[in-house]
C-alpha cells in the first residue's frame, strides 16, 4: 500500500510540473551554479549544417575497486574517438588509474593532478574523472587540425575544485588553433517554476514550432567574475529526438552555426539526438563489472607480494550490510 505522505508529494509535484510552463517564470539552477541566467527562453528553428571535416570527442568512467569506507581504492580512464568524414579513424579507451582515496591518502592524490587543486581539498571519484577528462580534452585540441570540432561530455564549467584558469586556457589554445570546443550534458538541473526546463522547452517547441523541428535557445553564460567565458544553450539536434541535451560553447562561437553542423552527428537510430562520436567515447570509457572485478584480482595479487593475509583484506573490504541482507 503507498504510504499517504505520497499523494501529498504528487499533489505538489503536480504544481510544479505545470508552474514553468509558458515561460512566465525565470530559470533557475537548484545545484547553485556560476551561470547568468536569462530571463526568458524561447526556442528557435535550428537547420542542419554540413558535418565538420573532423570531430573529436572525449568522456570519461570510473569504478570503486574496494571500499573499506575509510580508505577506498578507485578505478578511471579518460577516452576519446576521432572521426575524418563518416569514419571512425581512433577510438582509444585511455589509460586505467588507479587512486586511493581516505585517511589521508588524498593529498597524494591531489598533488599528482597537476591543476592547481587547493592543498587539502577533498578528493573524490567525481574530480579524479573530471581531471582525466580535461587532460585528454587539452589534448586532443592541440592534436586536432584547424576547423575541427572536440566535444566533450558534460559541462564547459569543470569541477568546483579545478581552477577555471585551467579551463580557460584550454579553451583559448583552441580558439588559437581555429578548433572549436562544445560539450553536451545529457542530463541539465536547470529548472523553471521548480520542475525541468529542458522538458518545458520540448514541450513549447512542438507547439510552437513544430513536433519534428529542430531548435535550440540561449540559456545564460558562466558568470565573467570566473574568469571563463562560455555561454550556454539548450537544443534539439534531431528530429526524431526525444529529447533535448544543454550545450556549452565557448563565447565566441557562433551558436546557430555550430550547432547546426553538430546536429549533422546527431541522427543515429539508436542515439537520436545526441551526438554519435560521444555515445563512442562514453562505449570506451566505461567501467563494466568485469573489468572492476579484474582489477579486484590484480589487486589481491599486488597484496600477496605484500604480504598483506587473506582474512585482513576480507576483514578490510567486506560488505557486511549486503551479507546480512543476503542472510
Amino acid at each position: 500500500m503507498a504510504p499517504p505522505s505520497l499523494l501529498a508529494a504528487a499533489e505538489r509535484l503536480a504544481v510544479l510540473l505545470s508552474a514553468g510552463a509558458g515561460g512566465a517564470l525565470p530559470v533557475a539552477d537548484p545545484e547553485g551554479s556560476d551561470l547568468e541566467l536569462e530571463p526568458v527562453v524561447t526556442p528557435r528553428p535550428l537547420a542542419r549544417r554540413a558535418a565538420p571535416p573532423e570531430v573529436w570527442a572525449v568522456d570519461g568512467g570510473q569504478a570503486l575497486v574496494a571500499d573499506a569506507r575509510c580508505v577506498q581504492v578507485l578505478v578511471t580512464r579518460a577516452a576519446r574517438a576521432r572521426f575524418l568524414g563518416q569514419d571512425c579513424v581512433l577510438e582509444e579507451e585511455g589509460e586505467l588509474r588507479a587512486w586511493l582515496v581516505g585517511g589521508g591518502e588524498e593529498r597524494v592524490a591531489a598533488a599528482s593532478l597537476g591543476l592547481g587543486v587547493a592543498p587539502g581539498v577533498a578528493v573524490d571519484v567525481n574530480l579524479l574523472r573530471d581531471y582525466g577528462e580535461w587532460e585528454r580534452l587539452a589534448r586532443s585540441v592541440e592534436e586536432a587540425a584547424p576547423g575541427a570540432l572536440v566535444l566533450r561530455d558534460g559541462a564547459l564549467r569543470p569541477d568546483l575544485r579545478i581552477p577555471c584558469a585551467f579551463a580557460a586556457a584550454v579553451l583559448a589554445r583552441a580558439a588559437e588553433r581555429g578548433v572549436t570546443v562544445a560539450s553536451v550534458t545529457k542530463h541539465s538541473s536547470l529548472s523553471r517554476g521548480g520542475a525541468p526546463l529542458l522538458g518545458q522547452l520540448e514541450i513549447e517547441a512542438a507547439t510552437t514550432l513544430g513536433p519534428r523541428a529542430t531548435w535550440w535557445a540561449p540559456l545564460g553564460r558562466i558568470k565573467a567574475s570566473l574568469g571563463l567565458d562560455v555561454q550556454v544553450v539548450a537544443a534539439r539536434l534531431d528530429p526524431d529526438a526525444p529529447f533535448a541535451f544543454r550545450v556549452d560553447l565557448s563565447a565566441e562561437a557562433d551558436a546557430e552555426a555550430v550547432l547546426g553542423t553538430l546536429s549533422a552527428w546527431c541522427d543515429d537510430a539508436a542515439f537520436p539526438g545526441y551526438p554519435y562520436p560521444l555515445s563512442v567515447a562514453d562505449r570506451l570509457a566505461g567501467c563494466p563489472s568485469w573489468l572492476r572485478h579484474e582489477v579486484r584480482l590484480d589487486l589481491d595479487d599486488h597484496l600477496d607480494l605484500a604480504g598483506v593475509p587473506v582474512e585482513v583484506r576480507e576483514r578490510a573490504f567486506a560488505d557486511r550490510h549486503a551479507l546480512m541482507e543476503r542472510a
